[in-house]
């Protein structure tokens, strides 16, 4: 079902981008700015997941894909101007420290839900409404 997310994910912001190019270049922008946010959320909720599916080998490929969200969801942050865009990818890091969080509390299979959350919040973000 999470990949299911994240597919839909895409889907929508590809449809966004297809209308938004027709309303102007503020438009565009916001577009891109969803595109770049869609593309690297559906690969850091891929890693997260695929960590959480392998801990029990090994629980520090969840840290390492924590970091490397953490990573991706900071250059995203500094690359958009859009303030809707920048509060859901601040949702979205508040949803890898609450998984942080949990791993350092010892949860090896932490509830990655406020993730999923968050990035479905960026798809609607990036909905035309």
């Amino acid at each position: 079902m999470k990949r299911r997310r994240t597919a839909s994910l895409a889907v929508t912001t590809a449809a966004a981008l297809t209308t938004l190019a027709l309303t102007g270049c503020g438009a565009l922008d916001k577009a891109m700015d969803c595109v770049k946010t869609a593309d690297a959320i559906a690969t850091s909720v891929g890693n997260l997941q695929q960590a959480v599916s392998n801990a029990s080998n090994d629980v520090t490929q969840i840290e390492e894909s924590l970091n490397s969200i953490s990573t991706e969801l900071g250059n995203l942050k500094n690359t958009t101007d859009n303030a809707d865009l920048s509060k859901a990818v601040d949702d979205l890091t508040k949803g890898v420290e609450t998984v942080r969080d949990a791993v350092k509390n010892g949860d090896t299979t932490p509830d990655i839900a406020p993730v999923t959350d968050a990035a479905t919040e960026i798809g609607k973000v990036c909905t035309p409404g």
